[in-house]
């Protein structure tokens, strides 16, 4: 959990260094080698390490906007993800997804940028396993500001109903976008929404990366063994603004002091030091990582741009056998009523 903790802690730091390339003094957002948005999760780090460390393979997992320390837990390839942050053709998406539309099925990972999107897909994956009789689980990470949608109360009510192996882990780092929590939800502890659908609910009430993996053990036993699904509420915090080049405005400075004095790497790190790890092995990891991140950065920097035509490919999926030349040119539907 260190390891993907610090390793996610410096990725994010590097692309902040390669996003704000050329977009400074005037924020310029399409400038630069990583263009468009980037969300940045510094702070969130223990939830997805904490969570991550029980899953496997084929156990699924969705994420949001802010998807980096996520999919380092799962296991996402970190040098395609890369060249995908930078646009570029080996990326994970071709390029054409950016960071917040990820998809790695080697290790059945996805995020979207649509919030609580990821909720439905994750309810899907779980109804498969539990229809192929295996024991795999699903995971959807979501914001606390995402505990309103509708794809958010909808999937809980199906899943609870259906009696699914899917956890729904909501990242709370008190702020959805400018808005402080308390005044866009009606509730300061979000796993309380898991009494309405009568499922077990559990809130670590901070981000301590031990104290997480042991609430993630439980509501991922759970699912493993048939008993179905759990809300977990994660207490995390943001050392950065929504995105980069957010001037933060509507936050006050003592806020982000705030934010900034708590850190869970520092705590598992004292935690290890406690269990006889030394400083030189922490050290050891933390080398690790930034040799890790550094080569990923570098070799998506190497790569190819796509070329501007391939922006026409993987569009649509190819029409089913026996379509007409028309039905293709979507003029009319296969079963015959206009477009």
């Amino acid at each position: 959990m260190y390891e993907n903790m610090v390793t996610a802690r410096y990725y994010e730091e590097r692309l902040q260094e390669e996003y704000l390339e050329g977009k400074q003094p005037a924020f310029d957002i399409s400038a630069g080698p990583i263009p468009g948005e980037l969300h940045l999760a510094a702070g969130h780090e223990a939830s997805g390490a904490g969570v991550c460390i029980h899953l496997r393979d084929d156990d699924t997992v969705t994420a949001p906007h802010r998807p980096h320390h996520i999919a380092i837990a799962k296991g996402v390839d970190l040098k395609r993800m890369t060249a995908e942050i930078f646009g570029r053709r080996t990326g994970l998406g071709k390029g054409k997804g950016g960071h917040m539309h990820l998809f790695d099925p080697d290790v059945n990972f996805a995020c979207s940028g649509i919030i609580a999107q990821g909720c439905p897909p994750a309810v899907g994956a779980a109804l498969a396993a539990k229809k192929r009789n295996t024991d795999s689980v699903a995971v959807a990470f979501l914001g606390e500001g995402a505990i309103d949608q509708g794809a958010f109360l909808e999937s809980l009510n199906f899943a609870s109903v259906q009696n699914l192996p899917v956890v729904f882990v909501i990242e709370d780092n008190d702020w959805a976008i400018s808005m402080p929590k308390d005044r866009i939800t009606d509730v300061q502890d979000g796993s309380k929404r898991a009494a309405g659908y009568d499922m077990h609910g559990i809130r670590v009430d901070h981000d301590d990366a031990l104290d997480v993996y042991e609430a993630a053990e439980e509501a991922i036993g759970r699912a493993r063994d048939g008993n179905g699904p759990t809300l977990v509420e994660v207490q995390v915090h943001r050392r950065m603004g929504h995105f980069m080049g957010d001037a933060q405005g509507y936050r006050p400075e003592v806020d982000i002091e705030r934010h900034q004095a708590r850190d869970s790497i520092e705590r598992l790190a004292a935690d290890l030091r406690a269990h006889d790890v030394s400083d030189e092995d922490l050290d050891a990891l933390r080398s690790d990582a930034e040799e890790h991140v550094e080569a990923a950065i570098e070799w998506a920097k190497d790569q190819p741009e796509p070329d501007p035509e391939e922006a026409y490919d993987d569009v649509f999926t190819n029409p089913p056998d026996g379509a007409t030349d028309r039905e293709r040119a979507g003029d009319v539907r296969a079963d015959g009523g206009d477009d």
